[in-house]
């Protein structure tokens, strides 16, 4: 029987078990740098109050078109940056990715045009090649923000299954 990668990790809350389950299979917390692209306006709207706390932790975030004009009308500070189909317009998502500035990428896929069907990919398959942790569903990038902003690697604690099943 071959392994599927799966992994199963127990926390005292949800965010310690989120945290755990991420860490193990080799994201890491980022540093201060995030880059979103989140598809859909219903995409958008799910992670608007991640997005908040992430600025709100002090986090910078940047964003393509859409997602940036959605963050600045809900008063979420962020930079603009450019999709590579957009040549010669600065900052280049990218570019940024390739120079190692940005430390997260949260991008939603949607389907609406080849471009931007060719701009996620292009983004995405970047992220892949330069070692940058991608998230591509709304639900996980929530779950993750949260844990990350609300524990210190610190706080995680290495339990036997009978610390846990004893509570």
């Amino acid at each position: 029987m071959a392994s599927t990668g799966e992994v199963g990790c127990i926390g005292d809350d949800t965010n310690e078990a989120v945290l755990k389950s991420m860490l193990s299979v080799g994201y890491r917390i980022p540093g201060k740098n995030i880059l979103i692209s989140s598809g859909s306006a219903r995409q958008k709207a799910d992670l608007l109050a991640a997005t908040k706390l992430l600025a709100e932790k002090g986090y910078n975030l940047y964003a393509t078109g859409g997602s940036y004009k959605y963050l600045i009308e809900n008063n979420v500070p962020v930079t603009l940056v450019y999709w590579p189909s957009e040549k010669g317009a600065e900052p280049q998502a990218i570019e940024m990715l390739q120079a190692k500035k940005i430390d997260l990428v949260i991008n939603i896929p949607k389907n609406l045009t080849q471009v931007e069907l060719e701009n996620g990919y292009k983004i995405r398959r970047a992220a892949v090649d330069y070692n940058i942790p991608l998230i591509t569903n709304t639900r996980l990038a929530s779950a993750f923000i949260l844990a990350f902003c609300s524990m210190k690697i610190e706080d995680i604690q290495i339990k036997s299954w009978d610390e846990y099943i004893s509570v």
